[in-house]
């Protein structure tokens, strides 16, 4: 058992997709992999009695029976007990295809783009035969201060991205449509005058209370407690063993 109180630096970086970043003449193999690991400690669910391995089903609560997979599909409510039901092949017919190129629309300034869209961060990883091109192409977008705006397929879903360098390296940032940013029109007072001396007051607390933004001086505090626990419990030997079964293993809850 490995516990770590950190991220994910213990974890070798895992490709996740290999293609090209390609625009005009220019075609550069990259992998994608990731560039962030969630701090969360992952319980299994277990049974009080014996231990086992909980599992979550489907349940049909009017006739209290639970569902196979087989008898399964899926549904768009539209209004009270209306649903529109959907085929996992008409699903598929709208799918968009697999790709193996990160497509370079235009190049764009990320000082324009507000964080808002910003969605999850990956690290492109030159691939054999492609450092050359990758290098150049970083220190260039390093130098004209440019990203690359492209769509990219990645599972199901097509993504809206922007490729970045990053100190020497290509980082691919998945960004959102315009469309899933909620209005901001009603968050902001529209009155209340504020006065000169408040506005002063305020300019000199941010102006003392300004620095460098240094992530390693913060830290999940409650994670660091949880691990230590689970630590102290390990070296007490507080283990237990699951019955064996021939089960799929049991839900995951990350917290």
């Amino acid at each position: 058992m490995k516990l770590s109180s950190g991220g994910g630096n213990e974890t070798a970086a895992q490709g996740i997709w290999s293609g090209t970043i390609s625009f005009s003449l220019v075609a550069i193999p990259v992998q994608l992999v990731k560039a962030v690991e969630p701090g969360r400690v992952s319980f299994r669910m277990l049974h009080g009695k014996d231990y086992s391995p909980l599992l979550r089903r489907m349940f049909l609560p009017r006739e209290e029976k639970m569902v196979p997979p087989d008898e399964i599909i899926r549904d768009m409510k539209i209004g009270p007990d209306k649903y529109i039901v959907i085929t996992d092949e008409e699903l598929e017919s709208v799918s968009p295809e697999r790709s193996r190129t990160i497509e370079i629309i235009e190049f764009i300034d990320m000082k324009d783009v507000d964080s808002i869209y910003y969605d999850h961060p990956y690290y492109l990883v030159p691939s054999k035969g492609g450092e050359k091109a990758y290098s150049l192409l970083a220190e260039v977008m390093r130098r004209a201060n440019k990203a690359g705006l492209a769509k990219f397929v990645l599972g199901e879903h097509e993504y809206l991205v922007a490729v970045k360098s990053m100190e020497g390296a290509l980082s691919l940032i998945t960004l959102h449509y315009s469309e899933e940013i909620l209005p901001d029109e009603e968050i902001a007072p529209q009155d209340g005058k504020i006065e000169s001396e408040e506005k002063s007051r305020m300019k000199k607390i941010i102006k003392e209370m300004t620095g460098d933004f240094t992530p390693e001086k913060y830290a999940d505090e409650r994670r660091k407690k949880i691990v230590k626990l689970l630590r102290k419990k390990l070296k007490e030997k507080a283990t237990v063993e699951a019955p064996a079964v021939e089960e799929e293993e049991g839900e995951v809850q990350s917290i």
